[in-house]
């Protein structure tokens, strides 16, 4: 016989009862799902409905636009995520694919979006004729690109410095590769990864002008967002537009900062590798709410057991390749043959690039492309030191504070996202008016939106940073220089290579439309390789183009090669918490 207590009773219905919490909740989630659906109308509409509703400067459109834009920019975070977890964990596992994946990498860091457009648009147009949802797709991928290769880096690094005796714990318990991947490397990465994946949300918005504005042939199909609209405000020099649209992307980054950056923040936080626990820890109210909410844990229980019985699956790839192919496949003789067939790959692209380019052009003008990007490159080189002394010690000093750095996350994503072509007005008056050098003052346009990586990443970093270490330092007495040069810049060393390594890739991209400058009818010109893609897409040269793509490959592959990727390996190796 069961005694049923009519106290246990009711705590039992008080505990599944809904409350104020689960209203909000519910409120949240109907909203999101009710945006989602009302701005993903917009997509299944005939690709002439654009033409009947053109981009208006109406300060009242601007919602319609910035939700259009953010679902855009979430949709590429979410396809980044994917391409992350599938590129980064393959280049960090195999060898013989990290020689080609890597390099890979530095590529399409280096291309520019409008390159990716050229190449794609029509694809994704040919799968939905006639519709918008193909030109949404397409934009969608431009944004894609400015985003995915930062994340990347990110998730390469943090595999590459797993602690070995955390590694060696899994090992130990038998965990398989599946399970170690998301039981393991997946949590490590996420303090780096959460933060590296707000300033791809951010960086965004700098190319929302470019993917916004779709080129068929000779005619352009603009969509409704916010980069339409401040393309069309610069265009027509309406300067209280360009202020309403700042205005709205302001309203969308603290919005989504709360509702998205702000929890993963404090959610990421349990993921740190320490013994002893942080001092503050960052908080949300939007996760304490979650939290504190009954019916909705409740509904969400199945869906909360089914994702967490994901990582516990012991899936592995069976061992069906007999031992003796298994030991010539690892053998040294079979890495020269893969080493052999990626340097004839590689031979035969850069062959395939010099007969096209050489139907045209002369040698002397393939030297003049050359020169132009050692001219860039000394730029890069000088913005990336400048900016590494700037913001280095910064992005440690509101890491180690968390309750700073809840403060300037929103401000810090908010200059981030501003798009730097809307300075650029500015830059061109005061340059002509002082009489300035456009090859020395149009240099710190380049560098506008891409120094925050480099300042995300140190903020990530030590925000990451154990806390039973500066206990350890402070122990032992170890303060100013010698704090920098044997605690801290170590403990920050792989966050900031990936933060320096995607922020001169950004900078070399960001020259196509820094070292050309325009408000009005002025155009300023600084000399170099930016300058002369841009030079070339506007008269559609594509021999041009694609020598110009091709030099800044080149060159980034070379810089990426012979001092960052160093870089990465020294801090793999001796920098990595053991």
């Amino acid at each position: 016989m069961t005694m049923h207590h009519p106290a246990l009773e009711a705590g039992r219905r008080r505990r599944y009862a809904p409350n104020l919490w689960d209203a909000l909740a519910f409120g949240l989630l109907f909203g999101a799902l009710i945006l989602i659906v009302h701005g993903g109308q917009g997509t299944l509409v005939p690709l002439a409905a654009l033409d009947q509703t053109p981009v208006s400067l109406d300060p009242a459109m601007l919602p319609e636009y910035a939700l259009r834009t953010t679902l855009r920019m979430l949709a590429a975070i979410l396809a980044s995520l994917v391409f992350t977890f599938a590129y980064g964990a393959l280049a960090a596992k195999s060898r013989r694919a990290e020689m080609v994946l890597i390099p890979m990498l530095d590529i399409l860091q280096s291309v520019p979006v409008l390159g990716f457009l050229s190449f794609t648009v029509v694809g994704f147009m040919s799968l939905f004729p006639g519709r918008v949802l193909g030109v949404e797709l397409a934009a969608i991928f431009a944004i894609f690109t400015s985003q995915a290769w930062n994340m990347t880096f990110s998730f390469y690094q943090s595999l590459k410095t797993v602690p070995r005796d955390l590694d060696e714990a899994t090992r130990s318990f038998r965990l398989t590769g599946w399970q170690r991947f998301w039981r393991l490397e997946v949590p490590f990465s996420m303090p780096g990864l959460v933060w590296n994946t707000m300033m791809s949300m951010s960086g965004g918005w700098f190319f929302v002008v470019a993917s916004e504005a779709i080129s068929v042939g000779d005619t352009t199909i603009t969509l409704p967002g916010v980069g339409s609209y401040v393309a069309l405000a610069i265009k027509e020099q309406n300067l209280p537009a360009v202020g309403w649209a700042v205005l709205a992307m302001l309203a969308v980054i603290l919005i989504y900062d709360q509702l998205l950056f702000r929890p993963l923040v404090a959610w990421a936080d349990k993921f740190r590798v320490e013994t002893s626990a942080s001092g503050t820890a960052p908080s949300s109210w939007l996760l304490s709410a979650a939290r504190r909410t009954r019916l909705f844990q409740r509904l969400l229980l199945p869906l909360g057991a089914a994702l967490s019985a994901v990582p516990r699956q012991r899936l592995s790839v069976p061992a069906s390749v007999p031992e003796e192919a298994r030991r010539i496949f690892s053998s040294p003789l079979a890495d020269k043959v893969w080493l052999a067939c990626v340097l004839a790959t590689a031979a035969y692209c850069l062959w395939t690039i010099v007969a096209f380019v050489a139907t045209e052009l002369t040698l002397p003008e393939v030297a003049q492309a050359f020169g132009l990007g050692v001219l860039t490159m000394m730029r890069v080189v000088v913005l990336i030191a400048l900016a590494t002394l700037i913001w280095v010690p910064i992005g440690v000093w509101i890491g180690l504070r968390p309750a700073w750095a809840e403060r300037v996350q929103p401000l810090a994503q908010f200059l981030a996202a501003f798009p730097a072509n809307i300075v650029f007005p500015f830059a061109v008056v005061a340059i002509v008016r002082l009489g300035l050098d456009p090859d020395i003052w149009l240099s710190p346009l380049m560098v506008l939106g891409t120094q925050w990586y480099i300042l995300f990443n140190v903020v990530a970093g030590a925000s990451a940073f154990p806390n039973d270490l500066r206990e350890a330092a402070g122990t032992f007495r170890i303060r100013g220089w010698s704090w920098w040069r044997k605690v801290m810049l170590p403990g920050i060393f792989p966050y900031y290579v990936t933060g320096a390594i995607t922020a001169s890739g950004g900078s070399w991209n960001a020259s196509i439309v820094a070292e050309v400058a325009s408000w009005g009818d002025t155009t300023l010109r600084a000399h170099g390789i930016g300058a002369y893609i841009a030079d070339a897409t506007a008269a559609g040269d594509y021999p041009r183009i694609v020598l110009g793509i091709a030099v800044m490959s080149i060159f980034v592959i070379l810089f990426n090669r012979l001092l960052w990727r160093p870089l990465y390996v020294f801090a793999g190796r001796r920098l990595r918490l053991d």
